[in-house]
C-alpha cells in the first residue's frame, strides 16, 4: 500500500500523514515545497523512518511534480491513495472582499496552486493510480464496480457556487470552484475502463490552520476544528468510498455539498 500527500509540511496535509502512518500498515510519500523548513515532517519521518519518503514538490512546478512521479514509480510502480492537500487563501493571506482588491497577479497565483497544481498532479499520477490495488474504499463485489485507487482534492465550501451568498474572497472561491470541476472531470475520465479511480472533493470544514487564523474570531468555537478532528473525520470518508460516490463533493460530516 502506497499513499502521496501534496503539501505535507503542516497543517491538514501533515495530521493526514501522521493519521496513515499510525492507522494504516502504508507506505506514505509526503511531498512539500522544501524539506528543510519542515521541522514537523522531518520529525516524523525520525519516528516512522521505513515508512515514510519526503519529497521536494512545489506544486506550482510541472517539472517537481514530473520528477515526483517517476521516483514513486520506480520505488513503489503503483499509488492506491493521493490527496492534494496544499492551499493558499491569496498571496496576501487575506481574500478580497470587493471588487476593488481583485489583481491579476493574485488570481494567477492563487489559481496556479489551488487549481492548477492540483490537476498536474492527477496527470503525471494517473497512471500510478491506475496500477493502484484498491486498498483504500469500500469495493463492491461487482468487479465491474471495483476501483483500483482514490484521489482526494482538498475543496472549500466557499468554492460552491450554489451555497455562495456572502460574495468576497475571489480568488479563493473561483481556485475552489475551478478545482471541483477538474475533480468531476477526472472522475468521468478515470472512472472508464477496469482500472478505475475514484476521484472527490472534500471539505474538511474550518479548521485551525495558518491559512484560517485570520478568520478565527468570526467563527464560532464549535465550529473551528483541530487538524486531528479534521483529518479523523475525512479518513473515515475515504474509508468508506466506492466508485458510486466518484465525482462528487462531500464535507467533513460526510454530507453532499452542492457544486
Amino acid at each position: 500500500m502506497s499513499a502521496l500527500v501534496q503539501g505535507a509540511s503542516k497543517g491538514i496535509g501533515l495530521h493526514f500523514c501522521k493519521s496513515l502512518l499510525s492507522r494504516h500498515r502504508v507506505n506514505v510519500i509526503a511531498t512539500c515545497r522544501d524539506p528543510g523548513t519542515a521541522p514537523q515532517l522531518c520529525a516524523l519521518k525520525e519516528q516512522y523512518p521505513g515508512a515514510l519518503i519526503i519529497l521536494k514538490l512545489d506544486v506550482t512546478s510541472q517539472d517537481d511534480i514530473h520528477n515526483a512521479a517517476e521516483r514513486v514509480q520506480l520505488d513503489f510502480g503503483s499509488l492506491d491513495l493521493l490527496i492534494n492537500s496544499s492551499a493558499m487563501l491569496h498571496p496576501s493571506g487575506k481574500g478580497e472582499t470587493s471588487l476593488r482588491d481583485v489583481s491579476a497577479e493574485g488570481l494567477s497565483v492563487t489559481l496556479a496552486t489551488n487549481t492548477i497544481g492540483p490537476l498536474m498532479m492527477a496527470k503525471y499520477f494517473a497512471p500510478l493510480l491506475m496500477k493502484g490495488t484498491g486498498a483504500f474504499g469500500a469495493q463492491c463485489s461487482d468487479k465491474s464496480r471495483q476501483h483500483s485507487a482514490i484521489l482526494v482534492n482538498m475543496t472549500a465550501k466557499v468554492g460552491s457556487i450554489g451555497d455562495n451568498v456572502l460574495g468576497g474572497w475571489y480568488g479563493y472561491r473561483m481556485s475552489k470552484a475551478a478545482l471541483n470541476m477538474a475533480t468531476r472531470n477526472l472522475s468521468v475520465e478515470l472512472g472508464r475502463g477496469q482500472s478505475k479511480v475514484i476521484c472527490v472533493s472534500l471539505h474538511p470544514g474550518t479548521v485551525d490552520t495558518d491559512l484560517s487564523r485570520p478568520y478565527h474570531k468570526n467563527v464560532p468555537t464549535k465550529k473551528l476544528f483541530s487538524p486531528e478532528h479534521s483529518v479523523n473525520c475525512l479518513m473515515h470518508i475515504i474509508e468508506n468510498l466506492s466508485i458510486a460516490k466518484t465525482g462528487k463533493c462531500f464535507s467533513w460530516d460526510g454530507s453532499e455539498l452542492p457544486w
